[in-house]
């Protein structure tokens, strides 16, 4: 398809997010409607039925805790009793409640709305952005997301461009994308390790950069581990202080802990450049007619104290990828951090103890993502002609249910995509007329501890002995990372195939329809 116009970069982040533009050859960062270079990921809901996104939804997020929703992207394909959810459920204003599919859906007074709905308002706010900045209609983008993002999180990151009126040409994951505008503003030849650490989520990718191709060599990763997480321990620390003092639980009182939040946020940024940081919460709450406040010194030394398991739950993760990768950690030229949390002291210098070198702290952490995926339209569009190739990996093994819960292993995790794979598989009883065919994501032997994507039959299958037909089942992912499957009986000649559209998730009329609701938006 010939794009109608600009071509824009979209990361959309868990805190803030950020669009870019390719100039020449050259990624430029659009400023939002209020001027600046990256915009909150939140959006409000006010009484009026106005819709507010970045900095003016953030403002409300103290006086209208229930209407305000933040970090929609840990919730973004998810299950409302996953454990992740479970414990999210308790630190947040806004009421989550149960889809009938069991996915999670936010509750706004009488009405219900899904993260990719939130998500497409604030892709669509990013939009307007880059509409105001061209003076003309954008229409086309690619956008990025966490490289450990599952299918089912990947697919509703395009449904919520879809929702904000935009084609995805290209979903790219994030450490790539920052790769990319890291090898084109250094073209050098190296072997990159990229240390991806934002508002939720954690990614480390190792990358070979050489002569204009980029080529993934794994991933790793946990996709409910961020700056969220550091955000919560120093909430939890300061209630359970709150608690030996005034034996009163803030838990209870979503206000309270709304504002607990920010300033604990506020404290953990501070602590990045200064040994101790002043947290000072008048009139939190009342109790026996008189006031109560908080006033609390937090130092560098006790954050890390709260913080450091979660600085040393990624080296797993890291020593993984390396494993994967099949390369010893000295042999790593660069490291690039990404990602707001990264500027966290204790994360520089774990990193640097473990490879035995500093990381590079000379590329702007909130940027380069957005800036990577401006460079990749210009890849896909042909006006980048020194960056030869993009090689990227899938995150998660694929393959199907076999008898007695096994699963079969087609495509292998960090295998580089895009791919396409078959096996041949045949059937378990005499004069069996048609196959179930269960698709699954994840590394498990055993089939129910995977993530389930799709399940089809294929059905006339000739009459044969248990064994004799040869079914030959084949995996195809493409460069976003999406899953089709096909699966034919050689004897008869039958076949079947399925673009994996998650079990879960919005079904395509449920997109449609929000897409229409959409299309004349209220106020943002």
């Amino acid at each position: 398809m010939t794009a109608m116009g600009h071509i824009i970069g979209i990361d959309l982040g868990t805190t803030f997010s950020c669009v870019a533009y390719l100039e020449g050859q050259r990624p430029l960062v659009i400023s939002n409607l209020e001027g600046a270079r990256t915009t909150p990921s939140v959006v409000s809901f006010t009484t009026a039925g106005e819709r507010l996104v970045g900095n003016l939804a953030l403002r409300q997020a103290i006086t209208n805790p229930e209407h305000t929703v933040f970090a929609v992207k840990r919730l973004i394909g998810r299950k409302f009793d996953s454990p992740e959810i479970v414990a999210a459920r308790k630190r947040v204003g806004f009421e989550m409640v149960a889809a009938s599919n069991g996915d999670i859906q936010v509750r706004i007074d009488d009405k219900v709305i899904t993260p990719q709905e939130i998500s497409g308002i604030i892709l669509r706010y990013l939009r307007q952005c880059a509409e105001q900045h061209f003076g003309e209609p954008i229409t086309e983008a690619v956008v990025t997301v966490p490289a450990h993002f599952n299918d089912l999180q990947r697919q509703a990151t395009k449904d919520a461009a879809h929702i904000a009126g935009l084609e995805v040409l290209r979903v790219i994951n994030e450490p790539t994308a920052a790769s990319l505008a890291y090898g084109l503003d250094t073209k050098k030849n190296a072997t990159v390790a990229v240390f991806d650490m934002g508002g939720g989520t954690f990614d480390f990718t190792l990358l070979e950069i050489q002569d204009g191709v980029f080529q993934v060599l794994s991933t790793n990763g946990d996709s409910f581990l961020g700056g969220e997480d550091f955000d919560n321990r120093i909430v939890e620390w300061l209630v359970e202080e709150f608690w030996k003092e005034e034996r009163i639980d803030l838990t209870q009182d979503k206000l309270a802990l709304q504002r607990i939040k920010e300033a604990a946020e506020r404290a953990k940024r501070e602590l990045s450049f200064t040994l101790e940081s002043e947290i000072n919460l008048p009139f939190i709450c009342s109790a026996k007619a008189s006031s109560l406040h908080i006033k609390k010194i937090l130092s560098r030394s006790k954050l890390e104290e709260l913080t450091e398991d979660l600085v040393r739950k990624t080296l797993p993760c890291i020593e993984g990828a390396l494993d994967d990768a099949r390369i010893l950690r000295n042999k790593i030229d660069d490291i690039i951090l990404v990602g707001g949390q990264t500027r966290m002291p204790l994360i520089k210098t774990t990193i640097a103890g473990f490879f035995g070198k500093p990381p590079i702290d000379n590329v702007n952490a909130d940027e380069i993502v957005a800036m990577g995926a401006a460079i990749q339209s210009g890849i896909l569009g042909g006006t980048i002609d020194d960056l030869v190739l993009l090689l990227d990996v899938t995150a998660f093994s694929l393959g199907i249910e076999t008898e007695n819960d096994t699963f079969e292993t087609i495509i292998e995790r960090n295998t580089t995509i895009p791919t396409k794979v078959s096996k041949s598989f045949t059937t378990v009883e005499h004069n069996q007329r048609q196959v179930r065919i269960h698709v699954l994501q994840g590394e498990s032997k055993e089939a129910h501890e995977n993530r389930p994507l799709a399940i089809f039959y294929l059905m006339g299958i000739e009459p044969a002995p248990a064994g004799v037909p040869q079914i030959d089942v084949t995996f195809e992912i493409d460069a976003d990372g999406l899953v089709r499957v096909h699966a034919r009986d050689k004897v008869s000649g039958s076949e079947h195939r399925v673009e994996v559209r998650p079990s879960s998730g919005l079904t395509r009329s449920e997109l449609q329809s929000i897409i229409e609701q959409h299309k004349t938006p209220k106020a943002e």
